[in-house]
């Protein structure tokens, strides 16, 4: 049995959480005292693609790195995340989907941790901006066939599927791939307002990182930014890391299409928790700045990624946006674990104890939620209590 004392995220009550065989099994209020941290269900994050040199998108993928990447997110209070695979060759997603699959199926710590695969591309558009980063030679056609065998692969675990909905005939390749139960996303694409809005009435129910993997300069009106922050049926998810979207933006779309249809990401990648300095990639040379922005080497107004954690996109949307913890953690935790059918991801009793424990940034303190700990499956995994 694990016992601990701490303040409830959304009513800031002190509580004792008593967590046996992996649930929680009595919360009782506590006597308030000085230094309590606050609880919340554990973050959740859709889009992870690596950490630490290691990247899910490689034709080296070893087991043994998934179970890396998997257990470096405790530190960050994330529970629960995607391992996501980008734009490539039939042949690397193959044996990435294929390991990571197997990663799940051998390794308990990595099951724990990882629910599912987030594949983004490779149907996405091959224009410059709409393609960010990825490679332009792997970008191709929505495929029935081929994603089939890519689930395949995966061993049916990919539970997100990014698409641009530009191309002929993908609306009916969004509706099928949406009736298998995989939660389909618009993102990395130039579609037309009648093509997103066939998209999301075949069944797309995400928008990828908007504002992200765009052209640099767009029509005022109509565009497919406007298009995704105006429907109703679209969540999007938004990659606060301070570099990726200026504040303002964050601002304006919270409120645009309300805290409630809006998740948080970290988009981090393989060169999150490396120190500043230039790397070479798969991608070519790149570069971690001193503030944690990842450009090209040599070209600092360019993004090539994120790496920076979702505790700093937690921190950064209070700030940006003006919202509560209380609605902060829900885009991080709450609402991304029920977009992907993670039920009973809350701070109740007969819950899952998947928790962490944190304080919240000060102005004296670093810019990212404090995480002072984190419980998965019932058991410490980082930090102390």
């Amino acid at each position: 049995m694990l016992t601990f004392v701490a303040r409830r995220f959304d009513t800031q009550r002190p509580v004792e959480i008593e967590i046996e065989r992996g649930q929680i099994v009595c919360l009782t209020p506590a006597a308030e005292r000085p230094g309590l941290p606050l609880v919340a269900p554990g973050l959740v994050d859709l889009q992870i693609n690596g950490y630490g040199g290691v990247e899910f998108n490689d034709a080296q993928l070893t087991v043994e790195k998934v179970r890396q990447a998997a257990l470096s997110q405790d530190a960050f209070g994330v529970t629960s995340f995607l391992a996501t695979t980008t734009t490539d060759s039939h042949a690397v997603f193959a044996h990435a989907l294929g390991t990571i699959a197997r990663a799940i199926d051998q390794l308990p710590e990595v099951s724990a941790r990882i629910p599912g695969i987030h594949l983004e591309g490779p149907f996405i558009s091959p224009d410059d901006g709409p393609r960010g980063a990825h490679p332009k030679q792997h970008v191709r056609p929505p495929d029935w066939n081929e994603f089939a065998k890519l689930q395949g692969a995966a061993q049916g675990r990919i539970k997100l599927l990014t698409v641009s909905p530009e191309y002929d005939g993908a609306a009916d390749f969004i509706r099928r791939v949406a009736k298998t139960g995989v939660l389909v996303a618009i993102g990395h694409t130039k579609a037309t307002s009648d093509q997103i809005k066939a998209a999301v009435d075949a069944g797309a129910r995400m928008s990828t990182h908007l504002g992200n993997g765009a052209h640099p300069q767009i029509r005022r009106h109509p565009n497919y930014i406007w298009d995704q922050l105006a429907d109703d049926r679209l969540v999007a998810s938004l990659i606060t890391d301070g570099h990726h979207l200026p504040p303002a933006v964050v601002k304006s779309m919270v409120r645009a299409k309300t805290a409630q249809r809006i998740v948080l990401v970290s988009d981090i990648t393989s060169m999150g928790g490396m120190p500043p300095g230039k790397y070479q990639t798969g991608l070519g040379e790149l570069e971690v700045l001193p503030s944690g922005k990842l450009v090209p080497a040599g070209q600092p107004e360019i993004l090539a990624g994120a790496s920076l954690p979702m505790s700093v996109c937690v921190a950064n949307v209070m700030r940006f946006a003006g919202v509560s913890p209380t609605t902060a953690i829900a885009m991080a935790s709450t609402r991304p674990a029920e977009l992907i059918g993670i039920g009973g991801h809350t701070l109740d009793v007969g819950a899952a104890a998947n928790l962490f424990l944190f304080d919240l940034p000060t102005a004296s303190a670093s810019d990212r939620l404090v995480v002072r700990a984190t419980v998965n499956g019932g058991s410490l995994v980082s930090g102390r209590v």
